[in-house]
């Protein structure tokens, strides 16, 4: 059910968005609509911060940590030496 609101915005700025609408090929009222659907929609996940972990993914950790201070470079240069020999 749709329902009728009245805002007040800067003049330019309704002009520019009413551009940018059109060239979207959506009303003003719906493309406001989309962002504030989004809004509420962004912060109702945000409040969900429970992310599920598929089995097989949690299958895969090996419960090891990279260590802070790992220089990648050099174990990847080793790694290619020992290789190659």
């Amino acid at each position: 059910m749709d329902t009728k609101l009245t805002i007040k915005l800067n003049k330019q700025v309704i002009e520019r968005a009413k551009d940018y609408a059109s060239s979207q090929q959506k009303s003003l009222s719906r493309l406001i609509e989309s962002y504030l659907t989004s809004l509420v929609t962004h912060h109702k996940d945000s409040d969900n911060k429970k992310i599920q972990i598929s089995p097989f993914v949690k299958s895969m950790s090996s419960g090891k940590s990279i260590p802070a201070d790992l220089d990648y470079k050099k174990e990847y240069a080793r790694y290619l030496t020992k290789k190659h020999k």
